[in-house]
């Protein structure tokens, strides 16, 4: 005999009743709310500053920077100001340091001097700006590089973190590895961090 209580007396009582291939009706609902509201922070339209780090090559022959400036405005994004300084700490430092703190910039994204030679300074100009750091950025640019230059990734000391409520990520200076990064992650996760990294501000 079949059971006499039906599916509406099921749902009149209040019981969450199931889709027929066995999810729950209000799961995807929840799902997507959820994920609205972890991204509604996201800046739509980045202000973003691109700094090449070489004192070998000039404006005109900056491939690795005109290579990040493509990703970004086929992005929807906006280059505000680009940069081509020498390889110098204190250089490197206190123009990241400025550019951080422009009112038209969300985003610092550099390109060079992330190698081990000696005049490779720009993770240690940088990382002392940073007041929280992105691991994970590095680590996942090393995973795609890996497809592309193998065991060579050992070298590559890409690198990325907050500074004054800005992501600033710190590239290679080549232009497929700058291509790549820019690409595959900075213009997937910048929007969303750079919201989140202002997230007080914006409320106030």
């Amino acid at each position: 005999m079949d059971d006499p209580t039906s599916a509406d007396e099921i749902a009149d009582d209040g019981t969450e009743t199931a889709e027929p291939d066995g999810r729950h009706g209000s799961g995807e609902d929840e799902h997507d709310n959820e994920h609205h509201g972890h991204h509604h922070h996201d800046v739509d339209e980045l202000g973003v500053a691109i700094v090449t780090v070489s004192s070998s090559r000039g404006i005109d022959e900056d491939a690795a920077g005109d290579a990040i400036a493509s990703a970004i405005a086929d992005a929807g994004h906006a280059v505000t100001v680009r940069e081509l300084i020498n390889d110098d700490f204190d250089t490197v430092q206190s123009i990241v340091d400025r550019l951080v703190n422009r009112g038209d910039t969300d985003c610092v994204v550099t390109t060079g001097g992330t190698g081990v030679t000696p005049d490779d300074v720009t993770v240690e100009a940088v990382t002392p700006l940073f007041d929280k750091r992105l691991p994970g950025f590095g680590e996942l640019f090393r995973s795609l590089s890996r497809d592309e230059i193998g065991t060579r990734v050992v070298g590559t000391r890409a690198t990325a973190g907050i500074a004054d409520g800005a992501p600033v990520f710190c590239l290679p200076g080549s232009e497929s590895a700058a291509r790549l990064g820019a690409e595959a992650v900075i213009v997937e996760e910048a929007p969303h961090l750079a919201g989140l990294a202002r997230r007080e501000e914006t409320e106030e």
